[in-house]
């Protein structure tokens, strides 16, 4: 006979990542009760960290832009300690590695690279061009433009195809998780704005510490862990284990697939995947917290980054820990490693056949793919049914700012029906 859980909650959000914590946090802000179901063991889903042989391991490359209007309502920054990278890249191209840098942060390094050969000397001067467009009006502006391909948008802005391959297909790349820039420009003009208004960081022990700040605010006995959801229905859910639990209303916070399983007729939303290799170095191939582009187009590398250089933190002393990103989900790990492996010692030598392969992370369901269909409507309604709301990046756009804009959008739908007052 199936358990029925006396104790009712107000609100069940079921998910403990980004949205679902924030959407948490506001309905605690304005004394809802609210319980947080999480399916795994710890809270931030795809934004987590995990402590390995002394190194810090993030779940996939990423990084806290810090303009993002978002996370400052919800984050305390100070506490985060963080540690931010060079404000561009260095580009792998014709056998060397040359530093591309903003050109409004870094004037003077954005003209001694002018002559470089990652572009022509009329693509950097696009570049500002770009980097004007990209920040022109308010920020919801950039949502409601006119929409086509990255890949379009950079050419009718006149960038060459040299200037494509080489900085622009890596680096958005490594953001959209897509080589063929088939993301909508809206999102190119969103993280352009993103980067050039503020610093591209990470704190200091791992992007992990985002989710257990958020998470660190609900009141305690309010998240329940290893609790996964098996279905969704009116204002109860029922757990894996079989005991349902009621409440007032339902919040479904997971990612895009997850949500489609727990509620029957969402309309589908494809994901896009990578996968993350964490190698521990003796010494660190390059110096300086520097985001290390592919700007050759071949090899499976298409980012990577010393984090240890960016933050001591992440590897122990004496040690480097180096990132790598692929944009490619591969079956045979081990091949996809000697893969790597080769194409890494052609750019920094013999001295990466010592390194140590900590973990590799598969991450199929990294991003909700991005492309100009998908953004005809700028902002997914959060109210399913009465009652019952979702929020997820899928929902708004494929970032930190995205996840934590549609936790709060849902919280606020929720306050609003039930007539209770907005904190």
């Amino acid at each position: 006979m199936e358990e029925w859980v006396v104790a009712k909650p107000d609100v069940i959000v079921v998910g403990a990542g980004l949205a679902g914590l924030t959407c948490a946090r506001m309905l605690h802000r304005a004394k809802v009760k609210v319980r947080v179901l999480e399916a795994r063991d710890g809270v931030g889903g795809r934004v987590r960290t995990d402590a390995v042989d002394g190194f810090l391991l993030d779940r996939g490359f990423q990084v806290l832009l810090t303009a993002y209007p978002e996370p400052p309502r919800w984050l305390d920054y100070p506490a985060l300690a963080l540690k931010p990278f060079f404000p561009g890249a260095l580009v792998w191209r014709r056998g060397g590695l040359h530093r591309v840098a903003d050109p409004f942060r870094r004037p003077l390094d954005a003209l001694l690279a002018s002559f470089n050969p990652v572009g022509s000397f009329s693509d950097k001067l696009n570049v500002l061009d770009l980097w004007t467009q990209a920040r022109a009006g308010e920020l919801e502006d950039v949502f409601l433009r006119p929409q086509k391909t990255s890949r379009e948008y950079l050419r009718d802005m006149g960038f060459s195809d040299a200037m494509v391959e080489a900085f622009f297909q890596p680096f958005l790349g490594g953001i959209f998780l897509e080589k063929e820039l088939r993301t909508s420009s809206r999102m190119l003009e969103f993280v352009f704005r993103m980067f050039s208004a503020g610093a591209t960081a990470v704190p200091a022990r791992g992007m992990g510490a985002l989710s257990e700040q958020l998470a660190a605010k609900l009141p305690e006995g309010s998240l329940r862990l290893d609790t996964p959801v098996e279905e969704v229905f009116g204002h109860r859910v029922r757990l894996l284990s079989g005991a349902r639990e009621e409440c007032d209303a339902v919040v479904v916070a997971t990612d895009g697939p997850s949500a489609e399983e727990l509620l029957p007729g969402l309309p589908p939303r494809r994901t896009t995947g990578v996968t993350c290799l964490y190698f521990a170095a003796p010494a660190p191939p390059v110096r300086g917290p520097y985001l290390v582009l592919n700007g050759e187009g071949r090899g499976p590398v298409n980012n990577l980054a010393v984090m240890s250089e960016v933050s001591p933190g992440y590897a122990p002393a004496g040690q480097a820990l180096v990132s790598v990103s692929v944009l490619e989900l591969a079956e045979d790990t081990e091949a996809l490693e000697a893969r790597v492996r080769e194409q890494l010692t052609e750019w920094f030598g013999a001295d990466v056949a010592g390194w140590r392969l900590l973990r590799t992370y598969l991450i199929p369901r990294a991003l909700p793919v991005q492309s100009p269909e998908a953004f005809e409507e700028p902002h997914r309604r959060v109210r399913i049914s009465p009652g019952l709301y979702a929020c997820g990046d899928y929902r708004e756009n494929g970032s930190i700012e995205g996840a934590m804009v549609s936790g709060r959008r849902a919280a606020e739908a929720l306050l609003r029906d039930f007539e209770w007052p907005l904190p």
